[in-house]
């Protein structure tokens, strides 16, 4: 039986028994992929940008919880696009697909204590489909940025459905969701993960795993970035909101480190909720 879970260490290589992981489970996750240095300066990065709260959207989980987002469609040059582009994100995402990858758009998720609202069951690809990516060589990789326990609604998967291909999905609430009955006869099947992570954790996780999160009920916040993979060969047959192909620009991990440039948002080409069909979202 693959394990699914790894330690970050400098340097950092993708084994076999890495991909072995993601092939079969349809995610690896990484303890420790950020340092605590690290973390803090991307930490303090998101928390003080102006930039990144005043392009961020409100979204409604239709039970009267509400998240906020703040979405981006290339990396930029400050810290967080050091991340977002560094080898071992984008590296790593390189490897676990098999060949070159591009940024497709990172996101900042910040569910407030108390208030933050749940994400239904879906896939990522059950939307990205519609964006003209013909095959689903696509990822996610989820960074917590704050700790993700069950008490503050940490990310949950259904360990191998990736393997059951692309699940119809519908609008529910403000949000795109799979099929519910299909859903409940896979959990009926297949194992149901929590993702607990610490700060700095990160779960790599294919576009068809079927994931969810409850609302966060506790009394602490829950913010995660979550940085998202095309796969060069995937380039989209249709012009769409979210980027087509396009070069990246793979940083050494020292980047992250290096970079001074903690404010300057220029390039990252905020997305406009209004030209995101697959959610519906608000400025409130």
């Amino acid at each position: 039986m693959e394990r699914s879970e790894f330690n970050y260490s400098a340097p950092f290589t993708v084994t076999n028994e890495m991909k072995e992981s993601f092939g079969e489970k349809g995610y690896v996750l990484i303890r420790g992929l950020l340092e605590k240095d690290e973390l803090q300066k991307i930490k303090s990065t998101l928390e003080g940008s102006e930039e990144i709260q005043r392009h961020s959207f409100v979204t409604d989980d239709s039970e009267g919880r509400k998240s906020r987002v703040s979405l981006w469609c290339q990396p930029g040059n400050d810290v967080t696009g050091m991340l977002s582009r560094s080898q071992r994100v984008a590296g790593t995402s390189a490897e676990l697909l098999g060949g070159e990858v591009y940024h497709y758009y990172t996101k900042l998720m910040m569910k407030e204590a108390r208030t933050g609202g749940r994400f239904v069951w879906h896939q990522d690809y059950g939307y990205w489909y519609n964006n003209g990516n013909l095959y689903p060589d696509m990822l996610s990789v989820f960074v917590a940025i704050d700790k993700c326990e069950k008490a503050n609604g940490c990310l949950q998967v259904l360990e191998g459905s990736h393997k059951c291909g692309r699940i119809e999905h519908s609008r529910v609430g403000g949000q795109m969701g799979a099929d519910m009955d299909r859903v409940e006869q896979l959990r009926s099947r297949l194992p149901h993960k929590y993702m607990e992570m610490n700060p700095g954790d990160a779960l790599f996780f294919h576009c068809n795993v079927l994931h969810t999160n409850a609302a966060n009920v506790s009394d602490k916040r829950r913010w995660v970035f979550i940085a998202c993979y095309n796969k060069a060969s995937n380039d989209p047959v249709i012009e769409h909101h979210y980027p087509r192909y396009n070069k990246l620009d793979i940083v050494d991990d020292k980047a992250i480190r290096e970079c001074t440039n903690v404010t300057d948002m220029d390039g990252k080409a905020f997305l406009d909720p209004s030209d995101n069909k697959t959610i519906e979202a608000s400025r409130g």
